[in-house]
């Protein structure tokens, strides 16, 4: 899941012409190696896009909406759903939002940490899951389910697989770049304060419910983490 080598040649001519590869890489912070095998391969990453979209003062969206396999992201930007701001809330921050409401005496209004978070991937796709997503998602892109969810498990979701996941769950394109971390709430047009106001909006019964599904399952990775750390020091010791 790339960017055709000879399109993001058009796309840089068009943006920055007459602007060299090595000034492209210079100004971005992109090994002229890195790029210079991508380019030889003839697939460019999306991060590598992002990052000389960046460099160059070009919206992230709106460079990848200029490449067909990006279509769904051009036009104006769809708002998010209370559901999918919420997913972008880390942990922490849900149980401060939850000792803010039960305790007076706690403070009422804290910075949100900047999305994403731990389980950022698994939280937006379980957002907007209506209980079949992964089964179109597959039928739709040919991904194995079980390939899938080791992405969610992993916390990282190719961006093809990302806007393909929020067509297929009929949301606005861009939330799953966002949840993986490969552009900001700002640049996918995200409203200021959105997740915020999100929060806010969230009745404080489901705001409790909803931290403690997340703590249930932090608790579960923390036990599969510490299971796989005691085999590995049983294997340790068992080699002498």
């Amino acid at each position: 899941m790339s960017l055709p080598s000879k399109a993001f040649q058009r796309w840089l001519h068009g943006v920055a012409p007459g602007v060299s590869t090595s000034d492209v890489c210079r100004i971005s912070g992109l090994k002229r190696t890195t790029l210079a095998q991508q380019m030889v391969r003839g697939k460019v990453a999306e991060s590598s896009l992002v990052r000389i979209s960046r460099a160059l003062d070009v919206n992230p969206v709106s460079a990848l909406a200029s490449f067909d396999s990006y279509a769904d992201l051009r036009g104006t930007p769809v708002a998010p759903t209370d559901a999918e701001l919420i997913s972008q809330i880390a942990t922490m921050d849900l149980l401060r939002a939850v000792i803010a409401r039960n305790d007076p005496g706690a403070p009422q209004r804290f910075g949100l940490a900047s999305a994403p978070h731990e389980t950022s991937v698994r939280n937006w796709v379980e957002a907007i899951d209506d209980g079949e997503l992964r089964h179109r998602v597959s039928h739709a892109t040919g991904i194995a389910p079980q390939n899938f969810s080791a992405h969610l498990t992993a916390n990282r979701m190719p961006p093809e697989l990302a806007v393909a996941t929020a067509r297929e769950a009929g949301v606005g394109p861009a939330g799953g770049l966002i949840a993986s971390g490969l552009v900001s709430e700002e640049e996918a047009g995200w409203p200021l304060g959105a997740r915020r106001a999100a929060l806010d909006r969230l009745g404080t019964g489901d705001l409790v419910t909803l931290a403690g599904e997340r703590l249930q399952a932090l608790g579960k990775s923390l036990h599969r983490q510490e299971h796989e750390r005691n085999r590995t020091e049983r294997i340790w010791e068992n080699l002498g």
